[in-house]
């Protein structure tokens, strides 16, 4: 009879899911920033970013409101390696004047009781931060304020709504300063809701722990969302507990279908109709009343107590959670029910207690079916957000309908488990969850400022001031002149080498040409075809080759010979093994030149090491490999540095390219400067390439100042220690490294991946520069940042990924901004060079760095935009410049050799 009576009470797993759905759809609404206003379940920020990870430690205070009792709490957090605490407490009761009286009385309320407590632990002279749990729905807009939307659980006290509380609890505080330290000093640190508190206290117990559930006289969940996903709060980076606010699922009719006459009937008794539908179907603040309401009408119908309805059992109220708890103890038989019910001036046969018993048993059951559904929603967005197909986790527990009542908990888990098959969940009850929970986010919130301020000096020395970057480039322009001036030029840092390079393409160039690329780990063989005229064109053809270790640091004639080989691959693949075709040869390490066509090696960079070469024509050199091989013969043309050979490229397309840069594995720029102002070469008419090898920048310690320990670091870890350093703070091949320093210090502090150094951070050159690129792409969420990192070896938590990214990108910015230092100097000479007020220029760019870094070359333009104002500056993607720009500049001194010649 009882089941047929209560039948809408009992939900099947396929309603179950029906629901979870549904509050999946609402979690949604209330993450919006557009649908947030009309969602039920408000989804409000906590503001708190970060769970426990054991190594918090101090003293805390914590009080909370929102139970039937007020309770003050001091929290002793202990740093021992064992994350223990301690925690003294005491509970005032909550008298019904102040409940629902004034906001003023309220909080002065609360003052007392926290003096009264501190005075009996003796702490009035110390200065404690504070968290304030306060159990009902805030609005945050940051961790230590909040606006409260609405009161719930009996709780009505006026003025309160809508301002925020903290301040209140600030104001009442400072009324009774006289009797604290000097100067009151409570320091309100975090406001936090019991739901949040009860997860970072089981958070700190269990590091899996990233949900928290309550299911007492008022019911609610948190989470940890991706910010990414809340519209609400600034900022996509890492995670932040969510408040969902459940209580008022179903406020706009979403569980009508669901809600029986007795929960109608229970709603416009209570003190806020048509408002927290959900909370109202399971906390116990109304099982009771639920269970009293379906007792009445079963009597009114004749089914129970012969039909006779006592006075007892028409009192709101008489029947409550601790009386269904104890009807529902099966162990003890029906002697439970009977007393209560006696108590009720009911006479109950035992027909009449067996049906309670079932009448309590069902309306308990709903409550754990419904509580279970939302949870199942929470932990399938959990694992959806991670992308995974299994996930462990930790759900923090506390109420006292769970605590308390015989079979909750057990109701609980088997529903939850049975909707969220792929979901591991681990059930942790909480300890004083609203107070040691409410001192664990205030020591979380503690030790992350105490981080922060670590991280941000570990920074600050790569943050560079306009000033400071106005002092880079006036610095760059000093060095650039010393490298042009014949009586300078040999201590010069900035070698100034000229190219012999005169011209850039006029569009008549033609005819077929070799190019050979040799500037990294690579190396190419390219055939060029130039067509002039109205069908103007470029086709290539090419071949890569490997270079082995062995090679770059073995003998100068064995590279050579490789490289010979290499080509004598190519002419047979491209079966023009018998012509004698014009040749450029891009060698892109520091040369002097003594005409286009002789180019003597300065020094080795980019880690290549063969001997006998420095000092040693290049050209010379592949021509003597060319005839002990003995098969083909060449017409080396010119020999030509990558950066060229950009300026060059672009210069095809764009005849206003008069600068060329590279930012990729290593770091250069050239431009054509006037022949007068080159000293060491003859002659004043027309303009050359100059080649700048602007990498050995500040090697005479003239920026010295903006250098830091992790430069240094870098700098005598590398193979060239003391040389290129600016090249160092700029350019790919070391930006990784300088990460790695900068990661190891930061986990050396305790700071980063729980202290712990990986075997695989202390590899040198384990942190790529692409590895940089994937990290700062705007596009990743931090979830990908953690597989990276994996990838290197890197055991990360959401903390250290956004940790990580931050470092990223001080180091790639700054590389951004001296790069833009540096050209601003170099395009500020073009416009004195031209003399004009206004200087309209082309700077043909490549390297892996400017393209394929997300934000790179946009910080490159911008400071070059306001270092030199007065300059124009276009940047033009090269195509190929080592390979293409080596033909063009072939054909282009051969078509100047000819008319030299005419």
């Amino acid at each position: 009879q009882v089941d047929r009576y209560l039948y809408h009470m009992r939900l099947s797993d396929d309603v179950l899911l029906d629901v979870m759905a549904r509050f999946q759809a609402e979690m949604v609404k209330g993450l919006g920033r557009d649908t947030n206003p009309t969602a039920t379940v408000k989804m409000l920020p906590s503001f708190v970013r970060s769970l426990p990870d054991g190594s918090e430690k101090g003293d805390f205070l914590a009080v909370d409101l929102g139970g039937s009792q007020f309770r003050a709490h001091q929290v002793k957090v202990f740093d021992d390696g064992k994350q223990s605490s301690q925690l003294e407490s005491k509970f005032y009761p909550t008298p019904k004047e102040v409940i629902q009286g004034n906001g003023a009385e309220l909080f002065d309320y609360v003052a007392d009781c926290l003096l009264d407590f501190m005075e009996t632990k003796n702490l009035k002279h110390k200065k404690l931060p504070l968290g304030f749990t306060f159990s009902f729905p805030c609005k945050q807009t940051k961790l230590e304020e909040g606006v409260l939307l609405a009161w719930t659980k009996h709780f009505k006290v006026r003025g309160v709504q809508d301002t925020d509380v903290v301040s209140s609890l600030r104001k009442a505080l400072q009324k009774h300063k006289a009797s604290f330290v000097p100067a009151g000093d409570v320091d309100v640190l975090a406001l936090v809701n019991d739901t949040v508190g009860t997860m970072m206290t089981c958070g700190y117990d269990d590091q899996r722990c990233e949900v928290g559930l309550i299911i007492g006289t008022g019911t609610n969940a948190c989470y940890m969302e991706e910010m990414r996903h809340i519209d609400l709060v600034e900022g996509d980076e890492g995670r932040m507990c969510i408040n969902t606010e459940w209580g008022a699922f179903g406020d706009d009719g979403a569980l009508d279908d669901l809600r029986t006459e007795f929960d109608r009937e229970l709603d416009l008794g209570s003190l806020n109709p048509g408002k927290q539908l959900f909370e109202k179907m399971i906390s116990s603040l109304y099982l009771g009343e639920l269970v009293r309401l379906i007792l009445i009408k079963m009597t009114k119908e004749g089914l129970l107590f012969n039909g006779k309805v006592s006075t007892a059992l028409l009192t709101k109220g008489k029947i409550e959670m601790k009386h269904v708890s104890a009807m529902e103890k099966y162990k003890e038989g029906l002697s439970n029910t009977k007393e209560i019910l006696t108590e009720l001036n009911l006479f109950p046969s035992e027909e009449d207690c067996i049906a309670v018993q079932h009448v309590c048993t069902i309306v308990s059951f709903r409550s754990a079916n419904l509580c279970a559904a939302a949870l199942a929603a929470i932990l399938t967005r959990l694992r959806e957000n991670k992308k995974l197909l299994r996930m462990r986790t930790t759900v923090g527990i506390d109420g006292g309908l769970y605590k308390t009542h015989p079979q909750y908990a057990k109701r609980l888990h088997k529903v939850v488990r049975r909707l969220v098959p792929n979901c591991d969940v681990r059930f942790l009850l909480s300890v004083s969850g609203s107070g040691k929970g409410a001192a664990m986010v205030t020591a979380v919130a503690y030790r992350l400022a105490a981080q922060r301020k670590q991280i941000d000096a570990a920074l600050a020395p790569f943050l560079l001031s306009l000033e400071t970057l106005t002092e880079v480039k006036k610095k760059m322009r000093t060095e650039l002149e010393y490298g042009l001036k014949r009586e300078t030029q040999a201590s010069a840092t900035v070698k100034m080498l000229p190219t012999y390079v005169c011209g850039t393409p006029d569009g008549t160039e033609k005819g077929k040409f070799l190019a050979l690329d040799l500037g990294g780990t690579n190396f190419r063989v390219l055939l060029v075809k130039i067509r002039s005229g109205r069908r103007r064109s470029v086709q290539m053809y090419n071949k890569i080759f490997a270079i082995p270790l062995e090679i770059m640091q073995g003998t100068g004639e064995e590279l050579f010979d490789h490289i010979v080989q290499c080509i004598a691959d190519f002419l047979e693949y491209m079966g023009i093994k018998g012509a004698r075709l014009p040749l450029g040869f891009t060698f892109s390490f520091p040369c002097r030149q003594a005409s286009i066509d002789k180019g003597t090696l300065v020094g080795w960079t980019k880690g290549f090491k063969a001997t006998d070469c420095e000092g040693e024509d290049v050209v010379d050199m592949l021509r003597e490999a060319i005839r002990r091989r003995n098969e083909f013969d060449l017409d080396i043309v010119a020999v030509v540095n990558d950066t060229v050979g950009t300026m060059m490229t672009c210069g095809y397309e764009d005849p206003n390219c008069e600068i060329g840069l590279i930012a990729g594995t290593g770091s250069n720029v050239c431009y054509m400067e006037d022949m007068k102002n080159i000293e060491i070469v003859e002659g004043n008419e027309g303009k050359m390439c100059i080649n700048t090898e602007w990498g050995g920048f500040g090697d005479n310690g003239c920026i010295d100042n903006i250098r830091t320990k992790y430069d240094k670091e870098v700098d005598e870890g590398s193979l060239n220690p003391g040389k290129q350093r600016y090249e160092k703070m700029t350019s790919g091949m070391y930006l990784g490294e300088i990460v790695r320093q900068i990661l190891i210090d930061l986990t050396k502090q305790g700071l980063l991946f729980r202290g712990q150094i990986s075997e695989s951070l202390r590899k040198r050159g384990i942190f790529e520069t692409k590895f940089l690129s994937q990290i700062e792409s705007d596009r990743l969420a931090l979830l990908q940042v953690r597989r990276i990192l994996q990838q290197l070896g890197l055991d990360s938590t959401c903390e250290d990924s956004i940790i990580v990214k931050e470092v990223c990108g001080t180091v790639s910015k700054r590389a951004a901004q001296l790069c833009g230092a540096g050209l601003a100097a170099i395009v500020e000479k073009k416009r004195e060079n031209r003399g004009v007020e206004r200087l309209q220029i082309t700077v043909g760019v490549d390297g892996t760095l400017y393209k394929l870094h997300p934000h790179f070359s946009r910080v490159l333009r911008e400071t070059v935009k306001e270092l030199a104002p007065q300059c124009d500056v276009t940047f033009m993607l090269s195509e190929d410049g080592s390979g293409k720009g080596a033909a063009l500049i072939t054909a282009v001194a051969k078509r100047l050799h000819n008319v030299g010649q005419k």
